[in-house]
């Protein structure tokens, strides 16, 4: 049987995409599985789960001292393939090539093109960083066994250095049995997910201000600063907001709403204006029967036209964004229509039984190949700058002193 790890120093204990769907589908296909995760050791679903314990409390420890603590506990597993989910865990990655390991590297977005926009690294050094990190992920990844992103241009980019590069994209699990439509009967406007600048909340609550009989369903966790930025719009007040919903409970939520919102920001990590397929959100809302009111992406207004599921919109317009509601609630019938024929799309296409497929065709691919030589270390030779400004950076701007004392 065989055995595979999937290392992730980052993201939280049982993640969407990485347990719940990778790791018990492999599982599920007969993998030995083991998931190495912030948190303690137990079994869940078929899956071996190694816990490295808390994670680190500032971005410096978290890339250099919890990205080791993951890769110590990672090799107890001793497994055939070894699945990375971070860009700090990419160093590890050439470890485990050394030691005669199968690696897939993992992107969930377009890190590259987010460091341009990262407000924690000083804008001077930005543009270094991006070339020294380009550098340092190209190096790394056209040494490993495979590379999986979840949207088109991130793909198109690790093909071109990576010929075995495969879109795994996070579309939502089909539920055993599909819950009723929702019944459109009140005025309400649901956003599930991260509380966060680049999912214009702000523009959706002054959007409110010309729907007077709307509220705003938001659930999820909010940093400080923006939450109460949000607090004092003068349409603050037609906002439940929930704080953090167990996974569990969000599709029961979206079933009492009238119109999923999924606005989110044009950016580097979306490819500006041709947009992103990993944002999980609108999906969510297309399976739960909502009409959907969404960025006007490139990628996005295919399906949406093509469903007819929904209504694209400028993210940055709170009026677009009005009219757009307005128009749901004053045509309920083909509001009702475009909610069924998100979930018709959801059920045909967008759904993580079609995604499985591609990477377990990966994984039996890769265990078809037998086991790989070990490399020695003139083989495997990444950009050594480009490591040590990824991992050191955050020391020079965010490290407590008394670290930097210790570091010196």
């Amino acid at each position: 049987m065989t055995k595979v790890c999937h290392v992730t120093s980052v993201h939280p204990p049982e993640d969407v995409r990485i347990f719940q769907k990778e790791c018990v589908s492999l599982a599920r296909a007969g993998y030995d599985v083991t998931l190495v995760q912030q948190g303690g050791d137990y079994e869940k679903d078929g899956v071996h789960i190694l816990g490295f314990g808390d994670i680190a409390p500032n971005r410096f420890q978290r890339m250099l001292m919890t990205a080791w603590r993951a890769y110590r506990r990672a090799l107890e597993a001793d497994a055939d393939v070894y699945h990375l989910h971070d860009p700090e865990l990419l160093p590890y990655g050439l470890k485990l090539k050394k030691k005669g390991k199968k690696v897939i590297f993992d992107s969930h977005e377009n890190t590259l093109e987010s460091i341009l926009q990262k407000e924690w690294i000083p804008a001077p050094l930005r543009k270094m960083v991006y070339h020294w990190f380009k550098a340092h992920q190209e190096g790394v990844c056209r040494q490993l066994n495979a590379v999986i992103s979840v949207t088109p241009n991130i793909v198109e980019y690790f093909r071109s250095i990576n010929s075995r590069t495969v879109q795994v994209a996070n579309f939502p699990i089909l539920p055993a049995k599909m819950p009723p439509l929702p019944e459109q009967s009140d005025r309400t406007l649901v956003f599930a997910g991260g509380i966060s600048r680049q999912w214009n909340h702000h523009t959706i609550i002054k959007a409110l201000e010309k729907l007077p009989d709307c509220e705003y369903l938001l659930c999820g966790i909010a940093d400080t600063p923006y939450l109460q930025e949000l607090q004092a719009l003068p349409a603050w007040e037609r906002v439940r907001y929930l704080g953090r919903v167990p996974h569990g409970e969000v599709a029961a939520l979206l079933a009492q709403s009238t119109v999923g919102m999924a606005v989110v920001s044009y950016s580097r990590n979306s490819d500006w204006k041709n947009g992103t397929m990993g944002n999980t959100k609108i999906f969510e809302e297309m399976l739960a029967g909502l009409p959907v009111i969404c960025t006007n992406f490139v990628l996005w207004q295919e399906f949406v036209d093509r469903y007819h599921c929904g209504i694209c919109i400028d993210p940055e317009n709170p009026g677009e964004i009005a009219s757009a509601v307005q128009y749901l609630l004053d045509h309920p019938e083909e509001a009702r229509q475009m909610g069924e024929n998100g979930r018709r799309a959801i059920k045909e296409e967008f759904n993580w039984g079609v995604e499985e497929k591609k990477l377990l065709a990966l994984y039996d691919a890769l265990a078809a190949e037998g086991a790989p030589a070990s490399l020695n270390s003139a083989q495997m030779s990444p950009p050594r700058g480009a490591i040590c400004v990824i991992l050191f950076l955050p020391l020079a701007v965010r490290a407590p002193r008394s670290l930097r004392k210790e570091a010196a």
